[in-house]
């Protein structure tokens, strides 16, 4: 019901009077006298402060004389007479919320009536149990009384004046900012904003949708508009000590990823393969080219992206670019004004994204390293985010830059669920019965939870799920090569597409001749090839592959590029794989087809081959994989650097369970090389045993015996192991005196089963000096349930208004860090 439909049922002259006794009126001892000062909305309202004329009973039997005068008129009833109770009672409660409102009366006029209803509504718990009627007509009740609310506000004395000292105060700092934006900006033409509008505008449509893969198999399409598919994940990373609001702020703090930037104006983020990455990238880019950017993306409004994928620009071995080659180098095809991207970096407006440190080879890394230095020293006040999987660089490579170092952290186990829900409502109603069973394996097959940490296998394992109707493989080289059959036989099939390109052929051919440009890129250090370099690697294939030899070689590439579902074409003259998991996969089964153990050995200490080398073990029948496993192990035994020799042990380890069959010996020798390196010595050891999986629980000591030290690093480790199974060790330390350990036992909990972890961790802590991170509703209840009583408290940005209402009867208990804290 609008606003209006409600005055229609009641008379302002007999319905002010009620609405006006929500407020204090002007007079001496109001405390409002001095038009230069703001009041805030809680000295306005009747029922708050010393001299208040209500009760909230009175308030509440105020909403009930609105309810009553505005439902009794002629027509039809606006919502059911059985819920007037709940009506008035929901109305009060919003009413009351007004004596809560962060905000004074002029800037509550500047919102008008509709905003303002909205903040009431938000601050008010939200109406359970009622019909849709209900609902709107609370909606447009609220409208109505802040209408009449801020009215009242504009008719006081004191009003007007205070109106216009903020108006002078607002033109005074508008006029400030100008001046110094002017003054920092290099004179340019009209020309310059005319080009920022159009490349925005590009920025926006190349970025702006998302590949999701294999939900193309029918009707949907693959390609989602970015701002449904994107799903916000955390990062992690070393706490800085100004940063902590009280001496036992444990040593890692958690951000939402998108949001780094707000707070940190260079990061060097971290994150495995399909990690998501370049998803965040594409999300800054489009956020900073919106008109109106998404919630809590308002940061970056004015920045001016340079979107810079490393693997693009040094295809060739060439030198980096400076600024104005910034847009050829990337493949854009505006030509900007002569000197546009360096008078936007010279103003500080610029919003530069590196991505990919790790796709270029590890002796061009230093050079890059250069040339980013040089861009930093020449522009200051611009934002920069360099993104690399885990161990490309050492943990110190940007730090004299001023760089904060993240982590994305593996999918926690909500945003698994909110992923596979949005996933099937891409799909399609076809898919619609296999979203519950695939939650529902999720929760309960720990090999099916183990292989959905990332936005790119959840997506692959929501497409096999529902294309092998309900069956996933066990195993991530079985569901490798599940998707390959899935994207190289299956859907054109699926989609009664017959033969478009005019041959027909069987996955085995196919990857037969795709996994000789994984080859090649692979031993290059590259991750794209020029278009006319793959198509003579795969004609040069074709006469060996007797299925593809029968057709024109020209015919076979131009199928394996349109129609494979592998390659794509990044600028008209390159070519890559869609992702480089599939190119790791790919180049790992022609090296095991060649043998080339050689070569693997070799890079085994590459960062670039580490996932090569383990799906070769994957590969490898068992006396194959057993020698690459011993290989590694001598290679380990040679090296003089501890850091190599950890390095090549893990690898081994977690390549172990890749492996289809491995003599008894061989696991037992691995498992017991591995406990030579335990406990670690550092967090990123810690983080490189967590890799090897739950194998290494059985590794870890403790708690007797160990210093402070060790058994934080030691419960590092185990909390970066991502199984439940990590739980019942982690138990053990529940007791340990050291607030060190029992911070990152509080700080995990997001990462486990929420209901387990909370009866045998976190109910079993200390909690006299110990901040409790409360990161979602299911937490927050949880704590209540245990009856916890904590000093501290960390609220996440995650807690809805449901679960801050659980955690008000702890409030009063504890010190409070709020979610923009963090």
């Amino acid at each position: 019901m609008e606003p209006a439909l409600i005055g229609t049922r009641l008379a302002s002259a007999a319905i002010s009077p009620l609405l006006k006794k929500l407020l204090v009126s002007d007079g001496p001892g109001a405390g409002l006298t001095g038009g230069a000062r703001a009041v805030r909305l809680s000295s306005l309202v009747s029922f708050r402060g010393e001299k208040r004329t209500l009760t909230e009973k009175d308030v509440r039997k105020l909403a009930a004389a609105l309810v009553e005068r505005s439902a009794g008129g002629p027509g039809e009833a606006p919502f059911p007479a059985d819920e007037t109770e709940a009506v008035a009672h929901t109305l009060g409660t919003t009413l009351l919320a007004l004596g809560d409102l962060d905000m004074d009366d002029v800037q509550a006029v500047r919102l008008g009536h509709r905003t303002l209803a909205q903040r009431l509504r938000a601050a008010a718990p939200a109406p359970d149990g009622l019909s849709t009627d209900s609902v709107l007509y609370l909606e447009s009740m609220t409208e109505w009384a802040c209408l009449h609310i801020l009215e009242f506000f504009t008719q006081r004395s004191t009003f007007v004046a205070r109106s216009l000292v903020e108006q002078t105060r607002g033109q005074t700092e508008l006029i400030a900012k100008i001046d110094e934006v002017i003054r920092r900006t290099p004179r340019a033409d009209g020309r310059d904003t005319e080009f920022e509008r159009r490349y925005l505008s590009h920025l926006a449509k190349k970025h702006g949708r998302l590949t999701i893969y294999g939900i193309d198999l029918h009707d949907s399409s693959d390609r989602w508009p970015l701002d449904v598919a994107y799903l916000s994940l955390e990062a992690t990373g070393s706490a800085d000590p100004a940063d902590r609001p009280h001496p036992q702020e444990q040593d890692r703090t958690v951000t939402r990823a998108d949001l780094a930037l707000a707070r940190h104006d260079k990061v060097l983020l971290r994150g495995p393969a399909g990690a998501g990455k370049t998803t965040l990238v594409q999300w800054l880019t489009t956020s900073a080219a919106a008109e109106k950017p998404a919630d809590g993306m308002g940061y970056l409004h004015g920045r001016v992206p340079f979107v810079l994928p490393l693997r693009a620009l040094t295809r060739h071995g060439e030198r980096l670019p400076s600024p104005e080659g910034f847009l050829s180098a990337a493949g854009c095809p505006l030509t900007a004004p002569e000197g546009w991207a360096d008078r936007v970096l010279a103003a500080g407006r610029g919003l530069v994204l590196v991505d990919g440190i790790d796709e270029i080879p590890e002796a061009e890394r230093g050079r890059a390293r250069e040339w980013l230095r040089g861009l930093l020293d020449t522009y200051e006040g611009n934002r920069w985010l360099v993104t690399s999987r885990p161990t490309a660089v050492r943990d110190d490579w940007l730090a004299p830059e001023g760089f904060t170092e993240l982590t994305l952290s593996p999918m926690t186990g909500a945003e698994v669920t909110t992923f596979v829900r949005r996933w099937h409502r891409a799909a399609g109603a076809e898919a619609e019965p296999y979203e519950q069973p695939l939650l529902d394996a999720l929760r309960t097959a720990e090999h099916v939870a183990e292989l959905a940490t990332n936005p790119l296998m959840c997506g692959l394992v929501c497409a096999l799920h529902r294309d092998r109707r309900g069956f996933l493989p066990r195993g991530r080289k079985a569901l490798y090569e599940a998707a390959l059959s899935m994207l190289l036989s299956r859907r054109d099939r699926e989609r009664d597409m017959g033969a478009p390109s005019g041959l027909v052929l069987d996955e085995a051919p196919q990857i037969q001749l795709i996994q000789r440009l994984a080859y090649w890129l692979t031993l290059n250090g590259r991750t794209t090839l020029d278009r006319a370099h793959a198509k003579s690697i795969v004609t040069e294939a074709v006469p060996a592959v007797q299925e593809a030899s029968a057709y024109d070689p020209d015919a076979v590439f131009t199928h394996l590029l349109h129609r494979s579902g592998l390659l794509r074409e990044p600028t008209a003259d390159t070519v890559e794989f869609v992702h480089r998991t599939f190119q790791d996969y790919l180049a790992a089964k022609a090296l095991v087809d060649r043998w080339d153990i050689g070569v693997l050995v070799r890079h085994a200490t590459d960062d670039q081959w580490e996932d090569v080398l383990r799906m070769a073990v994957g590969h490898a029948r068992p006396r194959e994989c057993a020698e690459i496993l011993r290989e590694l192990l001598s290679a380990a035994d040679a090296a003089e650097d501890r850091r190599v020799r950890l390095r090549l042990v893990i690898l081994a380890a977690t390549a172990l369970e890749h492996a289809t069959e491995v003599a008894p010996e061989i696991r037992e020798e691995l498992l017991a090389r591995t406990a030579r390196v335990i406990p670690p010595r550092t967090v990123s050891e810690a983080r490189a045993l967590a890799a090897v999986g739950h194998l290494v629980l059985d590794l870890l000591p403790g708690p007797e015996g160990l210093s402070d030290e060790d058994a934080w690093l030691v419960v590092t480790t185990a909390t970066f192991v991502a199984s439940d199974a990590a739980i019942p060790y982690l138990s053990r330390f529940t007791g340990h005196p050291s607030l060190r350990v029992q911070s990152q036992l509080v700080w995990a909990w997001f990462r486990f089963d929420t209901d387990q972890y909370a009866e045998e961790i976190i109910g079993r802590l200390d909690q006299a000096e110990l901040e409790y991170t409360v990161q979602t509703d299911e937490q927050a209840a949880a704590l209540v349930r245990l009856g916890l009583r904590p000093a501290f408290l960390d609220i996440r940005a995650g807690l809805t208004e449901r679960g801050l209402a659980l955690l008000a009867p702890l409030l009063p208990h504890a010190k409070l860090r709020a979610p923009n804290d963090t």
